[in-house]
């Protein structure tokens, strides 16, 4: 069986971790194939939109698997946007949906922070599990839950391995939505439709430039250029928004 399951169904990709049997625990192979996905799904133009779940029903991703940790030895990432253990930063250029439940566990939890839109099961528990488990690496997860949640909180699960549920995840912003699990395939294909309706390549330029401006004050952001930005102006997809606006139409929009 395949570390990940990879399908694509029109503009959509989805990515499922599939090592249910050790709660889809990242190893060496998952890591090789995940960056093979995120690259297959940026050179992709006919892909809009990726989506990252994972298979059974305890767990999303229980984090690296201790029996055979992803080194990170050529580079790779765990995931869009990733460092992973010694690895590189790949941002990924698409918008990405993680869509998690159960436990959501150290790389885990740093995978579904990578995502643009994190759409949470009402039994999902993050976790940082280092601190009492006594492991701890290059750790890119710790930066991640400093920057998107309140202070003490990301210091309660960094320092005292202190679970978030699904409800407190809502409340301080980490997640956008919570549903039952019945309602979690409903949930998925409303905000997927909702990326899909939009201009795909201004969703990536915006993207593009709202995370590279991170790396700057606001001053020095807005004076830099944006690549996807500055493409957009000579797309095919730029003038359809000029004539569906002067039509009164709906765009249709091609991605290119």
């Amino acid at each position: 069986m395949s570390s990940i399951a990879f399908e694509v169904r029109g503009k959509l990709a989805e990515v499922r971790l599939n090592r249910p049997a050790v709660l889809n625990a990242i190893n060496a192979e998952m890591d090789r194939a995940l960056v093979q996905a995120w690259a297959r799904i940026d050179s992709d133009p006919d892909i809009r939109v990726a989506i990252l779940t994972g298979a059974g029903d305890r767990a999303f991703c229980a984090g690296a698997d201790m029996a055979d940790p992803p080194a990170g030895e050529d580079g790779l990432s765990f995931g869009g946007g990733l460092t992973g253990i010694g690895g590189r930063l790949v941002p990924l250029q698409k918008p990405l949906i993680a869509v998690v439940h159960g436990h959501v566990l150290g790389l885990g939890f740093e995978m579904a922070m990578c995502a643009d839109i994190l759409i949470a099961a009402d039994d999902t528990q993050f976790r940082l599990p280092e601190a009492r488990a006594g492991v701890i690496d290059h750790c890119g997860v710790v930066h991640r839950a400093i920057r998107q949640l309140p202070h003490h909180v990301a210091m309660a699960m960094i320092i005292a391995s202190e679970p978030l549920d699904a409800a407190r995840a809502l409340h301080f912003g980490l997640v956008n939505e919570t549903a039952p699990m019945a309602d979690l395939a409903a949930t998925t294909e409303r905000w997927t439709q909702k990326i899909l309706a939009c201009a795909p390549l201004v969703s990536q330029g915006g993207k593009q430039a709202a995370l590279l401006g991170l790396d700057h004050g606001l001053n020095a952001a807005l004076d830099r250029r944006y690549p996807l930005i500055d493409a957009y102006a000579a797309t095919a997809d730029c003038a359809e928004a000029a004539s569906a606006w002067k039509e009164r139409r709906t765009p249709k929009w091609q991605g290119r």
